[in-house]
């Protein structure tokens, strides 16, 4: 195994590790990337941090990488622009290519794909100051929650259950997005799986005292509770596992990435979202799940970098 980690760390060659950015999600960014570097410096990997903002791409030209390590979420990291600047610079790197980060990080296209494919998915309706705010509650159930398209780490979110309380979300969420969605509640429990290379990892059940899985629950909470094994029986949980891997193909992703899942009150699995770059905190999940299969962390970052080597 010593072998094979020293060969596969002389093909990766010297890599950049690109975190921070602007977006909202920069603090959790920040902390991503703090760990995938540690790892690199545990490996000996060759590497150097990078923490996009102005003049990024006069930094990665003089970084002289041979490869990235994205570590980036949200809008400019997460949804195809810095996929982008890495393929004109010809730079290998983790993760989705263009296209599909793009679709990933936007909730809407995802769900529109997701039911023009026959992947279950949520009730949607996109909302704006017009919107007919009784009307979109009755059409989705009564219950709802409202989500900027373009975010993620559930910024901008709420659950609401009133007229008046979904345009208040609505106004809330807009001050992150100009496209905000309302779906319909999905009360059941709530699973996440991880994708790693052409596989999917044993699913995680999520269980929170929270109103719902959200920001504080997700990075800083120490009562979110994290079931693995998830606690189905070994079937269901295979076909949990098949139509994430299904979802998560049908975008386009490639080498890593997580998809959040809601079991509703008849037993369907509903698709929730794709998230191509998900978080490597200490409270992130897929480093839990990776460690179910008997991936240590620096084992996980590894696995993750190699399957940059087949772009």
């Amino acid at each position: 195994m010593k072998e094979q980690n020293s060969q596969l760390i002389k093909q990766l060659g010297r890599v950049g590790v690109l975190f921070g950015g602007r977006s909202a999600e920069r603090e959790i960014s920040l902390r991503s990337g703090a760990a995938v570097v540690a790892a690199l410096s545990e490996l000996g990997v060759e590497h150097v941090a990078i923490d996009i903002g102005e003049h990024s791409i006069d930094h990665l030209q003089k970084a002289g990488i041979d490869r990235a390590f994205i570590a980036l979420h949200g809008p400019g990291g997460e949804d195809g622009r810095i996929q982008a600047v890495l393929e004109y610079l010809d730079i290998p790197y983790t993760g989705s290519d263009v296209q599909a980060s793009a679709i990933g990080m936007d909730k809407l296209r995802t769900k529109q794909l997701w039911r023009g494919i026959g992947v279950n998915t949520p009730d949607f309706a996109v909302l704006n100051e017009q919107s007919d705010w009784a009307g979109v509650l009755n059409t989705l159930g009564g219950d709802v929650m409202v989500k900027p398209a373009h975010e993620g780490s559930s910024i901008g979110m709420a659950r609401v259950s009133s007229p008046g309380a979904l345009k208040d979300a609505y106004v809330a969420a807009a001050k992150f997005d100009a496209v905000v969605i309302a779906e319909r509640l999905i009360t059941g429990a709530e699973y996440t799986v991880a994708i790693l290379g052409e596989r999917a990892l044993p699913p995680i059940k999520l269980e929170t005292d929270h109103t719902f899985y959200d920001y504080d629950a997700k990075y800083f909470a120490d009562d979110t509770r994290y079931l693995c094994p998830c606690g189905l029986d070994e079937t269901t949980e295979q076909q949990l596992q098949a139509q994430a891997l299904q979802a998560f193909r049908s975008i386009g992703c490639r080498g890593w990435g997580r998809v959040d899942v809601m079991c509703d009150s008849n037993g369907v699995f509903q698709m929730l979202e794709v998230n191509t770059v998900p978080g490597m905190t200490d409270h992130s999940l897929v480093p839990m799940a990776a460690k179910a299969t008997g991936l240590d962390f620096n084992a996980l970052i590894l696995a993750i970098l190699s399957e940059s080597l087949s772009q």
